[in-house]
């Protein structure tokens, strides 16, 4: 029985040992917050002072771009469908959507909202055709917006379907990720601050996170299917600390399991690799999961704000502040 067990823990040694993070580009004081990953190739990201990144190789080069006339924006997501066609989202005030169809060399801007307080938090898509952004409460209310046309044009949910939010409530655009597709018509989203919530069809769930001010709560969720999701986040303030910073749901939106062996500190996104590895990342460190996030691992100390998986293939992609990329190595 001893040696069985000494066998194993060498096992789960030799698993973890093998994640390693390999840095590819940094030294552009660019934060980046925006990362979508094409296929095994083609990367994309998207951050501060109006910058656009793009790897046709895996990350070994890349092209960057400033885009005209919005020198001055964070754009914190984006969403890429190939080498030349993206949607990037500036956060606010104003909020903006623009779109490319020519690998960046023209951006044309297909969404905009001057109203004082709007601020967008992150976009999802279905497929190449169908997407969604959200967006912190303007007068109480979560702001929503369809896209049926691969981004190229936005329309808002009519005003009464908008779902109201409580006082200090919102959702944090730090990695892109706080919605996502539940299946292939509808997507479930997360909140933080004051309270800490998922909204999922008509319920609103209350999540068991550190919660109760303005850098607390969830940040980031990953699905992947409508039975399991991985929810992270913490406090960004205090981001070594590891209080109530992940949960893990199986079969009900209102069970939710906290993990043996939490993220070591404030994660801001979380990925599925498979059914079961997952990856986890944040301002204090990367972590690793190979049980479906019921116990992490950290794999690097440094910071990144985001880690995206292809949308087809199995790279692996992070990025961060002071533009840098990493991937990761399995």
């Amino acid at each position: 029985m001893r040696c069985c067990l000494f066998f194993f823990f060498l096992l789960i040694l030799n698993v973890l040992t093998a994640q390693q993070i390999q840095v590819l580009d940094s030294g552009n004081r660019t934060s980046l917050r925006g990362l979508s990953v094409v296929n095994d190739f083609i990367v994309w990201v998207s951050g501060s002072n109006g910058q656009v990144g793009l790897s046709l190789n895996a990350g070994t080069i890349w092209q960057w771009m400033t885009v005209k006339g919005f020198e001055k924006t964070d754009f914190r997501d984006i969403e890429a469908f190939s080498s030349t066609e993206a949607v990037i989202m500036g956060v606010g005030e104003p909020a903006y959507i623009l779109k490319t169809n020519d690998a960046g060399k023209t951006w044309k801007v297909v969404f905009e909202d001057k109203r004082p307080g709007m601020f967008l938090d992150a976009m999802e898509f279905w497929n190449e055709m169908s997407g969604i952004v959200i967006g912190d409460p303007v007068d109480g209310k979560i702001f929503i917006a369809r896209t049926f046309n691969g981004g190229e044009t936005w329309r808002g949910l009519p005003e009464a379907n908008y779902p109201k939010a409580d006082s200090g409530e919102a959702m944090f655009a730090a990695s892109g990720t706080n919605i996502r597709a539940l299946n292939k018509s509808e997507a479930v989203f997360i909140t933080g601050g004051f309270r800490s919530r998922l909204f999922v069809r008509n319920e609103k769930i209350d999540l068991p996170f550190i919660q109760g001010k303005q850098t607390t709560g969830a940040f980031s969720i990953a699905v992947n299917n409508k039975q399991k999701m991985i929810v992270v986040g913490g406090d960004y303030a205090n981001d070594k600390d590891t209080t109530n910073n992940c949960f893990i749901k199986s079969n009900s939106y209102k069970v939710w399991k906290k993990p043996a062996t939490s993220p070591h500190g404030f994660r801001s996104c979380v990925e599925y690799i498979d059914a079961k590895k997952a990856i986890c990342c944040g301002t204090s460190g990367v972590d690793y999961s190979f049980d479906g996030g019921y116990n992490w691992q950290v794999i690097s100390a440094d910071s990144y704000h985001v880690v995206r998986k292809a949308k087809n293939g199995k790279a692996v992609f992070l990025a961060g502040m002071n533009g840098k990329i990493a991937k990761l190595i399995q």
